[in-house]
């Protein structure tokens, strides 16, 4: 039987392939982090279908798949699915010695690889607001001495200046205090999602004072973001997911009228085909 080293070698290969990427970097980050270290004991509960399955065993090779696992049943909290994270992780790009907010913790799994990623010259502050999920991220992430778990909103207030703001949960627009606090070059990804908690996961690129470039990622289902939703947005957007314009989004721009070129409009702002101006 294979080490529980060589099954998450490759199933750290496997989840960055899956998601169109080669980088090596990230490839070392999904294989260095023991994901077993932050789902708690086993057997775990996996996402199969619409619903979830017990695995047979404490194993931990059974983690070591494209899966979701469930972390607080009650709430609907998941570690999230590797491939999904993956393609996300590659389209953010961290890399050394940058300084990345994440909003939505959980348990830190995710966090431990953002911080492989930014290494001992950069940053991770991740922000987790549930009190007990918060508690077993600090614990999970104290040997990492480049990882800061705040247990509050990452909406109620400014955010640190960020190269890279990685949100795992759904919001129906993207919160100004996010998108100020992105450096110039600095990238924001996040699940936009409608009522349903159903849209796509968003990247936002800052290249100017209010300049910013925008594409899709994929398709993505997360829970709710506290304090990033309303129901105007989630309205709006469910119009703009009826036929998909939105897939062919090239900028976001705030605080002016639409114009044709716009493909998904929010309350305040909108996605446009176009470039940035």
């Amino acid at each position: 039987m294979n080490s529980i080293e060589d099954q998450r070698a490759f199933y750290a290969r496997f989840v960055v392939a899956s998601a169109g990427s080669k980088d090596e970097r990230l490839i070392a980050a999904f294989a260095a982090v023991p994901r077993e270290q932050y789902v708690g004991k086993g057997p775990w509960s996996l996402l199969a279908g619409g619903g979830f399955i017990a695995t047979p065993t404490d194993d931990p090779r059974l983690l070591y798949q494209d899966v979701v696992v469930s972390l607080a049943p009650d709430r609907h909290i998941n570690n999230g699915q590797p491939t999904l994270h993956a393609r996300c992780l590659a389209a953010c790009a961290p890399t050394d010695g940058t300084v990345v907010v994440q909003i939505g913790a959980g348990t830190g799994y995710y966090t431990a690889i953002l911080a492989s990623l930014v290494g001992p010259t950069g940053k991770v502050i991740a922000y987790e607001i549930e009190a007990d999920l918060a508690a077993r991220s600090r614990e999970n992430l104290q040997h990492l001495a480049n990882v800061t778990i705040e247990h509050a909103s990452a909406t109620n207030g400014a955010l640190p200046d960020a190269d890279v703001i990685y949100v795992s949960a759904g919001a129906t627009h993207p919160p100004r205090t996010w998108l100020e606090a992105l450096k110039v070059g600095g990238r924001l990804i996040f699940p936009l999602t409608a009522s349903k908690n159903f849209g796509v996961m968003l990247l936002v690129t800052r290249q100017g004072e209010d300049r910013y470039a925008a594409r899709i990622i994929c398709p993505a289902a997360f829970i709710p973001c506290v304090g990033a939703r309303d129901t105007a947005n989630s309205d709006l957007l469910n119009a703009s997911f009826q036929s998909w314009p939105i897939m062919a989004a090239k900028s976001l721009r705030r605080g002016t009228a639409p114009d044709a070129s716009a493909c998904c409009i929010g309350d305040g702002w909108w996605l446009s085909n176009a470039d940035p101006v």
